[in-house]
């Protein structure tokens, strides 16, 4: 059986403490969290989940569990949507407004916000380019990857039809077709029109309109409203045809009255009205921002943090999108560069000043993801907030330079996540030399408040600690895990005579409360069967976890195994998934015995819990 990769292991452990697979109604993710309906929010252990390795913190918000990953959400994602029951790619918001616009907004622009955003990186980089050699903007090699980075930005809306399709349950190649038509307005030209397009003729002067009704023509290509809302009313018309059309004619008839019906009515409706609500916020942003550049910049470099914490920046995208569409920017963009960095910069802080193994380790790749990437769940999350003083620096610093980049007038002129590397995005969007002040000195107040300052540190990490996890590789005592959430027995009281005899060697029994089988020590798995894993660990030490008495009859039915021999395991990795209610409906004890092997080669083997112990809990001490 092949390995289970770390993605796996990761979500396995979310399903399971949330409840299992039978308690998801729906999951989708967004560019750090996985978001999931839960059936039963009682069931689902917050704690459980906060505690599995690789989940950052978890977040409840608009009727949504919220696992926060980070970098590696799709692939942990992935590894969810894998198991059979599990209804992918949707979510179910509850809860006023706020919450079904975040659920809205998160559900379209998510599956291709990463795509947008790389793509943003190459039209900065271009930007770059042509600040250091201006011919360079006149070369065609120049022109062949502004072509490649402005395509996803021009055709926008055929990416939010197809999202928007699957979000409002229509047809996802009718909605191609219907945001198609708008986009053909402005880039094929029409011989019954001179071979202008839609979009020149009405520029022209030229009187257009559908059975004698004026339409009006804005423009289409990149424009987010028109789109959305015309796959909305898509769907509407849908679920009416689908309620009387016969079903022999449908297929072809539906889309016919769909495209026929949505797209005039879009020319001559949503068009226009989307227009009108795009300039207007825009105008609302530009006045409200003209008032007090230093104010808007500060309180937006402060808050944006506050916001991710509550995924509450995600409503603000559209405006984002709104200004992009109409002017090319948008002046909100300005300061979130001194909010990102500055957060970074505190975790940094910590990476250089905490004297915590673990939170070092933490703390530099967190840092790294924040400033670089501009990702910074889990510097706030594994850093900043945890500690609490640091993200009230980070704050601070993001105020300051948030504030500065707004005097400046500062915007991103393309979809960028804010970060060292796309601040070079701001290039021809207001002042640079403000942007690159604002986002250095956010940095450095971040920093040096973190360093100097200081805030209550964890415990620092011991060399007897240290040692532990890294799997006693030295000699001394052994600590053997229990691999199963449960309770305690001695091993007399196991009921089978060869583990109870102690002839396999010495351990316990776990009356196991779960299904989640983890490896007790680190090392080699020298046996693997669906009921049974041996494993050597490097200092010598052989242990088997046995799950349930005479359990081989079973033939591996109702056991999952997520390794393989041969296999390398980290303790606290899952070795199986056990449906412990089939295998006691089958008539078999799902008694959990812990054995080390070669007992007799240690000094002694000590149980060193009683009653209840929680996964990964210590249960065995061997000492050499």
């Amino acid at each position: 059986m092949a390995t289970a990769t770390k993605h796996e292991v990761i979500a396995d452990a979310v399903l399971e403490a949330i409840g299992g697979v039978e308690n998801v109604k729906s999951v989708t993710h967004c560019a750090t969290r996985l978001r999931f309906a839960l059936n039963d929010r009682d069931k689902a252990d917050k704690a459980k989940v906060e505690a599995t390795r690789g989940v950052i913190t978890v977040m409840e918000s608009g009727g949504q569990f919220q696992v926060v990953i980070g970098n590696t959400v799709n692939e942990v994602y992935q590894a969810i949507i894998r198991h059979k029951g599990i209804k992918a790619g949707e979510s179910v918001a509850t809860g006023g407004f706020m919450a079904r616009l975040i659920d809205l907004v998160t559900s379209i622009f998510t599956p291709f916000l990463w795509v947008l955003a790389g793509t943003g990186l190459i039209k900065a980089a271009l930007a770059v380019a042509v600040a250091i050699n201006a011919d360079f903007g006149l070369t065609t090699t120049y022109a062949l990857f502004y072509a490649a980075s402005d395509a996803t930005f021009q055709f926008l809306p055929l990416f939010l039809a197809i999202t928007a399709a699957k979000k409002f349950k229509a047809n996802q190649w009718v909605a191609v077709a219907i945001v198609g038509a708008l986009l053909y307005s402005e880039t094929i030209g029409i011989d019954a029109i001179g071979g202008l397009t839609l979009k020149a003729f009405a520029d022209s002067g030229e009187a257009l309109d559908f059975f004698g009704i004026p339409v009006l023509m804005p423009a289409y290509l990149s424009a987010v409203i028109p789109a959305i809302f015309a796959v909305y009313v898509q769907s509407k018309l849908e679920q009416l045809l689908d309620k009387f059309m016969p079903e022999a004619i449908k297929n072809f008839i539906n889309p016919m009255i769909v495209v026929g019906v949505v797209v005039p009515f879009t020319f001559l409706v949503i068009g226009p009205l989307s227009a009108l609500l795009g300039d207007g916020l825009a105008w609302v942003v530009d006045n409200l921002w003209a008032l007090s550049p230093a104010v808007g910049g500060a309180l937006l470099g402060a808050g944006w943090q506050v916001f991710v914490i509550f995924g509450l920046h995600w409503a603000l995208l559209p405006l984002f999108m709104v200004g992009l569409t109409t002017v090319g920017y948008s002046l909100l963009t300005g300061p979130l560069f001194a909010a990102v960095a500055s957060q970074g910069a505190a975790a940094l802080a910590v990476f250089f000043k905490t004297k915590n193994k673990d939170l070092k380790g933490v703390a530099g790749p967190a840092s790294l993801s924040g400033i670089v990437a501009g990702i910074t769940e889990p510097a706030i999350y594994g850093v900043t907030l945890r500690l609490k003083k640091p993200f009230i620096y980070g704050v601070i610093g993001g105020a300051v330079g948030g504030s500065i980049a707004a005097i400046g007038g500062s915007a991103a002129d393309g979809f960028v996540l804010p970060s060292a590397l796309t601040v070079v995005s701001t290039i021809n969007i207001g002042n640079f030399g403000m942007q690159l002040l604002g986002t250095g000195l956010a940095m450095v107040i971040a920093f040096s408040l973190t360093f100097f300052l200081g805030f209550k540190d964890l415990p620092a990490t011991t060399d007897e600690d240290e040692a532990k996890d890294a799997a006693e590789v030295e000699a001394g005592p052994v600590t053997v895990a229990a691999p199963v959430a449960g309770t305690v027995i001695p091993l007399a009281e196991v009921n089978d005579k060869v583990f109870s005899s102690g002839a396999l060697g010495q351990g316990a029994g776990v009356l196991p409360a779960s299904g989640v089988i983890t490896a007790p020590v680190a090392g080699e798995l020298v046996t693997v069967m669906p009921h049974a894993y041996g494993i050597r660990t490097a200092a010598g030490v052989e242990v088997l976890v046995h799950v349930g008495i005479d359990t081989v009859k079973l033939d591996g039915k109702h056991f999952a195994s997520k390794v393989a021999q041969g296999d390398t395991v980290v303790r606290g990795q899952q070795l199986a998934q056990v449906d412990l209610a089939a295998v006691k409906a089958a008539g078999f004890d799902t008694t959990t015995v812990v054995l080390v092997t070669n007992a007799d080669e240690a000094d002694a083997v000590a149980v060193a819990a009683t009653g209840a112990v929680a996964g990964e809990g210590d249960l065995l001490t061997v000492s050499r």
